[in-house]
């Protein structure tokens, strides 16, 4: 008799109250509130980071073009073997190339003065540029839709 009275006695078993559980909920979802606003910042700067870094990997290309044709004309799409990423640049990821969603958008001559280029790349909708020879690579702001070479 005295096992079915001590199996009975419920005051021995011990679990989490309702409140406790509700404080822990919230705890977490400030914790969220929190934290997914910075992940998104991160992850905005660094599809810029990945965009300028595309367009700075992509210069000394452009360069040795140059040195090469006396001309910028015919840099991209360049997947044959005359362009940047058939003869220089194996390597380069060129947007909409070989299912690539990401990477060098244009490498061109400016129409105003062809002794000039304007490299441009994405990343996730987030655009950077340079306009050279010897420009400043340009993480462009995110109102920035469409590629700034194009104007050029």
């Amino acid at each position: 008799m005295t096992a079915l009275r001590k199996r009975l006695n419920v005051q021995d078993e011990s679990a989490f109250t309702l409140i406790e559980l509700l404080v822990v909920l919230i705890i977490i979802g400030v914790l969220l509130a929190i934290a997914i606003p910075s992940y998104l910042g991160f992850q905005k700067k660094a599809q810029s980071t990945a965009a300028a870094s595309d367009v700075r990997s992509a210069i000394p290309d452009a360069e040795a073009y140059y040195a090469d044709n006396n001309s910028y004309t015919g840099m991209l799409p360049g997947t044959d073997t005359t362009g940047l990423k058939g003869k220089y640049d194996s390597g380069m990821v060129v947007l909409g190339v070989d299912g690539a969603t990401t990477g060098i958008v244009a490498a061109k001559p400016l129409t105003s003065d062809a002794q000039k280029y304007c490299i441009s790349a994405q990343d996730g909708g987030h655009w950077a540029h340079v306009v050279g020879p010897g420009g400043t690579v340009v993480m462009d702001p995110d109102t920035v839709s469409a590629d700034p070479c194009a104007g050029l």
